[in-house]
Parts: C-alpha cells; sequence; structure tokens
C-alpha cells in the first residue's frame, strides 16, 4: 500500500510523448472532476480534457481551474459535452460527436451515478436509472471509443480506461435475471453493477488486450452524493476528492495492459471478492448488446421499452 507522499510523487513524475486526449464521463462533479484536474495540474495543462455530462455551469467553472497549457504545446482546448447519460440514444450521440472530432484517446474515466434508494425507476428506454448510469452507459462509452483507444496504442502512446464503481462489493450473477428486470431491489442493484463491471473490464481488455482496463474501489469519499449529513457522520473514516483522485490517478497511471481491480489505495485487488464466472462474462455480454441495441430500436420506432 502506497503512501500518499509516495503516490504524489510517483503522479508527478508522469511524462506523454505527446500530449494526452482525455474523457471524463461524469466528471463535473466528486471524484471524477478532482480526477480531471489532477490530469490537467500534473501535466501542466499539456492535456485535451473533454468532460461529459449534465452541468454545463460546473463544467465550465471546471475547466477555468484547469492550468494554462504553454504556448508550444499540441494540446487542444479542453470543452463540455452536454449529455444526459440515463439513455442510450444520448450515449450513442456523445460517443459520435467524440468519434468525429477526436484523432485519439488515452483516458477514459467513467464515475456516473446518483444517490437513490427507490425500487426500480425505470427510464424511457425501459432500463433501471440506478444500472443505466453504472453499468449500461458505461459499456456503451467503451463500446463506441474503442477505436480512438486503439489509435492511442497504434501511435505507440498509452490507452487506459477505468470504471469508478466498487470491487469487491458485489455479488454472483443473477444468471435468469440480467438487468433485473423480475427481482429487483437497491442493495441488488448495487452488488449486481459491481460484478457486472468486473465482468465488463474483463470482456473489453479481451477485445483490445494492449490497452488497461481498471474497475477501481475509491472508497468512502467526501463528494455531494453523501451529502452534508453524511460528510459530517462519515468524516473520520472517509477522505476528500481530491485524496481519493491522487490515489485513482496513480492506479490508472500504473495499471499495465489487460484489466485490473483496484482499492481505495491503488492497490491490485486480484480476485478479492470476485463473484464473476466465464459463463456469466459471456451471458452478460450478449445480454448487454441485446439490451443496448432494444433502447435503441425504441428511439428509432421500434418496440416498446418493456420488450
Amino acid at each position: 500500500m502506497p503512501s500518499l507522499a509516495v503516490v504524489r510523487k510517483a503522479n508527478t513524475a508522469i511524462s506523454f510523448k505527446r500530449s494526452p486526449v482525455a474523457v471524463f464521463v461524469g466528471g463535473t462533479s466528486g471524484i471524477g472532476q478532482a480526477l480531471s484536474q489532477g490530469l490537467a495540474r500534473y501535466t501542466q495543462g499539456n492535456s485535451k480534457i473533454l468532460l461529459c455530462g449534465r452541468n454545463r455551469s460546473a463544467a465550465e467553472q471546471i475547466i477555468a481551474s484547469y492550468p494554462k497549457s504553454s504556448p508550444v504545446s499540441e494540446a487542444g482546448s479542453h470543452s463540455f459535452v452536454e449529455s444526459d447519460l440515463f439513455e442510450i440514444k444520448n450515449v450513442q450521440r456523445t460517443t459520435s460527436s467524440l468519434l468525429s472530432s477526436l484523432p485519439k484517446i488515452n483516458f477514459l474515466v467513467l464515475s456516473t451515478g446518483f444517490m437513490d434508494f427507490r425500487w426500480r425507476d425505470e427510464t424511457a428506454e425501459g432500463i433501471d436509472k440506478r444500472l443505466a448510469l453504472t453499468y449500461y452507459a458505461r459499456w456503451k462509452f467503451i463500446y463506441d471509443l474503442l477505436p480512438l483507444l486503439r489509435k492511442a496504442k497504434d501511435a505507440g502512446e498509452e490507452a487506459r480506461v477505468m470504471s469508478i464503481l466498487g470491487p469487491g462489493s458485489g455479488w454472483k450473477v443473477d444468471m435468469d435475471d440480467l438487468g433485473l428486470k423480475r427481482r429487483y431491489n437497491p442493495l441488488k442493484a448495487l452488488t449486481s453493477a459491481a460484478t457486472y463491471n468486473d465482468l465488463m473490464i474483463e470482456s473489453f481488455a479481451e477485445l483490445e488486450p494492449r490497452a488497461s482496463f481498471i474497475h477501481a474501489f475509491p472508497g468512502l469519499v467526501r463528494t455531494p452524493l453523501m451529502g452534508s449529513v453524511g460528510k459530517l457522520l462519515l468524516y473520520p473514516v472517509s477522505v476528500s476528492p481530491d485524496v481519493c483522485a491522487e490515489y485513482l490517478l496513480y492506479a490508472l497511471l500504473q495499471s499495465p495492459a489487460g484489466s485490473s481491480r483496484r482499492n481505495n489505495k491503488g492497490d491490485d485487488m486480484g480476485k478479492k471478492r470476485y463473484y464473476g464466472t466465464d459463463e456469466a462474462r459471456t451471458c452478460l455480454w450478449e445480454h448487454t448488446l441485446e439490451e443496448v441495441e432494444r433502447a435503441l430500436r425504441i428511439n428509432s420506432g421500434g418496440r416498446s421499452a418493456r420488450t
């Protein structure tokens, strides 16, 4: 377990052949915001950062906080891509825009989520909102943007993906109810999403073994999701977004090619509290392809949301 001083020293030493391009999905608050600001700081502004989310004013303030790039930098201007990521159609619209405007992606960081203890609450596409943000939207981003990650690797550069959720907090996959349309409760949705993310990074690592795919556990972090009461009660056992970002940035930069699960100190968790199987990985991939295609058909006048 590296100390915070060791982690900061390693992060300070990062360097790139060319200015990296980083996309932060859910980067307008909390951990995603802190990570984007950390990368901007350690690259001294010589990076191109795109924030994807719904809060334009927050994104503009975050971008304004980044260090200014040097006049000779290859980096372009930072930008915000506004999108309601609850729905797959919006994710596809966003990824299509990125595919047409970016030459590559070196870092793709996904931290979308929200705090809600209601029972199943579906989007217009028939997907539970919690799973939409913590799994399906993330899967769609990675799937669509693989060509830009591959372009980075083809150029001899970094290509790294991090999904921030909860390795080690999952449970066995309900193979008869992928997507939890029949047997749902909020706790099951949380544990299922964690295992889905484990399986997701493994599947993408098989598709592009040259890149790094990381499922990271942030720990207890004092973000807006925790709320003011939660921040007060959990203050002694929680950390600030900036401290969490140091460790996660370290994990993002140090993880080797392939898939890995990282804890809140950046350590490799291996298979600790891992609940996946080869069968579950295959079934989940097939289910996700079908569910994403079904959601997109709805928006093009296809079958109803509940088919």
